[in-house]
């Protein structure tokens, strides 16, 4: 068995798989959706009560109408009114630039200004936006109820800005106030002088004259469809994801939860939850250990939230109490992200071959630091992985050698049993008996050195360190097409030699596929990152070399 081709033929048709998942995912994303109302049915449940005597919240996140640009909610006290955008108050650091409008004290915009993007409007990347299509938002308030039946403040409810205090930098930091229900809600955000970090906290004051109970809600409502620039030619994933010490890492598809499908942790006393996009994270994260409900859901036309309820000590009136979170809106640099919060780095999306991948990111990360280009990285990367596996290739190019070696006889036997194919297999065999040939000694090397170069291409798609970095010349976006082609075009030559090299296959058919095969692969690779063309380029260039070298020893093929 010719291991080039098998291994051509495998990568063939996983390409033709992820271009129809691609298709069909495209196609779903575009259907439309018939409910005009949140879909929340699934009423959160009741957290479980904490050690400290914390009572469980009773709560109905499902009378709260998703914000669908501000409109007034299902869920507003009668008589209360709100218009269906606020006033837009911007928080800035040297690498966020944060929007927040005043109707519902919802975080609507965030740009991050250290990460161009030609895909968005005013060439950064923007995670939250209110614009069709691309709803993205973090949303906070309390459940439940208060005097006169009246909600308390949600992110549905006008919020008023609350002069800061002296040290507060206006640039940074703002303070938005809201009242119903007998409890007023102070929400302080604020940025810190650089990073992607948002510290949002929750200050309930009873102005009432019984206790309250609420619960604190923090979600993020989100559109199904993808990311603006995302390839048709390969799929990232696109969703919540939650991480507790229970079930650790969970992802949630958007298509799981329009179905009613999500299957994850509801209840637990850690974890944080979040939506993932290729390169970039939003996350909730909380620091206490005090009990939480995890939630996705529906919302209807396409949207979607995913979030965490928790409850709150009994209030007393004219008594209050702050509640912290952290929200990340980044990206996904997995440094950062282990230094926040347990499990955080996972949204990184290595698929199932992550325990292969991180090893191979942090070799490549301590050969970036040691060479300092990515590109170059790649390169020494590639070459190492390759002379580690040279054992097992050189078993491989060995067998392939032995198969060259007696093409001619093969031929000859194939045209003298002509369709008989059962004679000519019979005969075929035979001739490996007689010159010690084993058809699987060429495939079975390679199959094992498969699952190592997936994960390297999964490191390579994943890693948002490849955005705007530069190779050499032309090469600017690792993570970006090569703009004039020479990477696949080269690539493709490296691969037409490769079958040169090669036993040609006794049926003519198979022959011919196999000489067309390059060039299906470099229409392929015209539209996949030059990070991993770059990868695939100098494992067919080693590959070539160490095959040349092997098959010149043995028998004196060339």
């Amino acid at each position: 068995m010719d291991a080039r081709r098998t291994v051509l033929t495998l990568v063939f048709v996983v390409s033709l798989f992820l271009l129809w998942e691609a298709w069909m995912k495209q196609g779903a994303s575009q259907a439309p959706t018939t409910a005009n109302q949140p879909d929340l049915s699934q009423s959160a449940n009741k957290a479980s009560a904490s050690a400290g005597g914390v009572p469980s919240p009773s709560v109905a996140l499902d009378k709260l109408a998703p914000p669908s640009g501000g409109a007034a909610a299902a869920g507003q006290a009668p008589g209360d009114s709100a218009s269906k955008t606020g006033a837009r108050v911007v928080l800035r650091n040297t690498d966020l630039a944060l929007e927040i409008d005043t109707q519902g004290a919802r975080l609507v915009g965030a740009v991050l200004l250290n990460q161009p993007s030609s895909n968005y409007e005013g060439g950064r990347v923007r995670l939250f936006d209110t614009r069709p299509g691309q709803e993205f938002e973090a949303q906070t308030g309390l459940v439940g109820q208060g005097a006169q039946g009246k909600a308390f403040p949600n992110h549905t409810q006008a919020f008023f800005a609350v002069p800061l205090k002296s040290g507060q930098d206006a640039q940074r930091t703002v303070v938005l106030a809201s009242e119903s229900g007998g409890v007023k809600l102070m929400k302080t955000i604020s940025l810190d002088p650089s990073g992607f970090k948002v510290h949002v906290s929750h200050t309930v004051l009873n102005t009432g004259a019984d206790p309250v109970n609420p619960s604190l809600y923090l979600q993020l409502m989100r559109s199904g469809n993808p990311p603006p620039g995302e390839s048709q030619f390969y799929q990232t994933f696109t969703g919540p994801a939650l991480y507790t010490d229970q079930k650790k890492f969970q992802k949630v598809g958007f298509s799981d939860i329009e179905k009613g499908r999500q299957d994850h942790v509801k209840q637990a006393p850690d974890g944080w939850i979040g939506l993932i996009q290729h390169y970039f994270v939003s996350a909730w994260i909380l620091s206490n250990q005090a009990p939480r409900e995890f939630f996705t859901r529906r919302l209807g036309n396409n949207l979607y939230s995913a979030g965490l309820i928790q409850a709150l000590p009994e209030v007393s009136p004219g008594a209050q109490q702050t509640h912290e979170a952290l929200l990340y809106v980044g990206p996904q640099v997995q440094r950062t992200l282990e230094g926040l919060a347990p499990g955080l780095e996972l949204v990184v999306d290595y698929s199932w071959l992550t325990f292969i991948a991180k090893p191979i990111y942090w070799s490549l990360e301590q050969l970036h630091a040691l060479v300092g280009n990515w590109g170059w990285a790649i390169v020494l990367l590639t070459i190492i992985i390759k002379a580690l596996f040279y054992p097992l290739s050189a078993a491989s190019y060995k067998s392939m050698a032995k198969m060259k070696a007696v093409a001619p006889r093969m031929t000859a036997l194939k045209e003298r049993y002509g369709d008989d194919k059962a004679k000519f297999n019979q005969a075929m065999m035979e001739l490996y008996k007689n010159e010690k040939i084993n058809p699987l000694g060429g495939c079975l090397p390679v199959l094992v050195q498969i699952p190592v170069f997936l994960a390297l291409y999964w490191v390579l798609l994943a890693s948002v360190e490849m955005r705007d970095a530069p190779w050499v010349l032309w090469i600017t976006d690792l993570a970006a097409p090569d703009p004039y082609y020479i990477l696949p075009v080269i690539m493709a030559a490296t691969m037409f030699l490769q079958t040169k090299l090669n036993p040609a296959p006794p049926d003519p058919i198979q022959a011919k596929v196999m000489l067309f095969m390059p060039l299906v692969f470099s229409v392929f690779f015209f539209f996949f990152p030059a990070g991993l063309v770059l990868y695939w380029l100098v494992n067919n260039v080693v590959s070539i070399a160490q095959q040349w070298v092997i098959m010149k020893r043995v028998n004196g093929v060339t």
